[in-house]
């Protein structure tokens, strides 16, 4: 078994084994929301246990090491959020919406297309923690160095989007404002994705000079799809659509990547 098989196996065992610890725990509460939890401090488990793995064989490099500490803190700070957001709180409307439709099947349901589908997923994000746990322990290098500072800026604007919808949703949300459309909000609907798939892609650039680095780029290029054709935007997208103002904030603004904002029509 070649060193990328081996990390896929200890990474896999970990990820199923914490994903279905998180299933018991959502089966017992009915809520299969906290899997937005589990989903970040999923990524810092995996780290971890990679840079243990390794550091009983060869020892974990700088590489590995500067991977693992990026993620622990935006897995942290990303579980910290949505669980200071969520507990106490009804379930998320997309897994109540899916609650209603599979119906006596929810709980074999929920554990497939929720928790495991999820922590596929999630080994699939993780590749640039893969790509560096398998390589020799080696230095950061000009690359790596770059994508200290590419995951700075993408943590960045995560962290400063979701303060600031945050502080919106509780001080400055009404029925005729319900949507967001200042701070960085003002130049593309979804921020806090966007900063998400930016700091990825800087997580990958730690890795991509080992060798497969090329697996790295496609574990950023996941997570970018995920959040802006998948699980992040077209869910928002579809569930703000009709509110007011919505339509004008639409044509003024880019729906992810972020840019100045344009003239709406109205505004011609």
């Amino acid at each position: 078994m070649d060193a990328i098989s081996e990390v896929l196996v200890v990474a896999g065992a970990a990820v199923a084994a914490w994903m279905a610890g998180w299933f018991v725990l959502a089966t017992l509460l009915r809520n299969n929301s906290i899997v937005d939890i589990a989903w970040g401090l999923g990524f810092v488990l995996i780290s971890w246990v990679l840079v243990a793995w390794t550091s009983a064989a060869d020892g974990a490099g700088a590489q590995l090491l500067a991977v693992a500490v990026l993620v622990s803190i935006w897995g942290v700070r990303l579980s910290w959020h949505i669980g200071r957001r969520n507990i106490g709180h009804a379930e998320d409307f997309r897994y109540a919406q899916w609650r209603e439709d599979w119906g006596r099947w929810v709980v074999p349901r929920a554990f497939v297309q929720v928790f495991m589908l999820q922590g596929v997923l999630m080994l699939l994000v993780a590749l640039p923690i893969l790509v560096a746990a398998a390589a020799a322990p080696a230095s950061l290098g000009v690359l790596g160095m770059v994508g200290v500072v590419v995951f700075a800026i993408g943590f960045g604007i995560e962290s400063v989007a979701d303060r600031q919808l945050a502080r919106f949703i509780r001080e400055e949300k009404t029925p005729e404002q319900p949507v967001m459309q200042s701070g960085l909000w003002r130049y593309s609907r979804h921020p806090n994705y966007f900063g998400e798939a930016v700091l990825w892609w800087g997580i990958a650039l730690l890795a991509v000079s080992a060798p497969n680095g090329w697996l790295a780029l496609l574990g950023a290029a996941a997570i970018t799809f995920l959040l802006r054709w998948v699980s992040g935007v077209p869910f928002l997208e579809q569930r703000f659509e009709g509110r007011p103002g919505w339509d004008d904030y639409v044509e003024r603004t880019s729906i992810f990547i972020m840019l100045p904002p344009r003239r709406s029509a109205a505004e011609q």
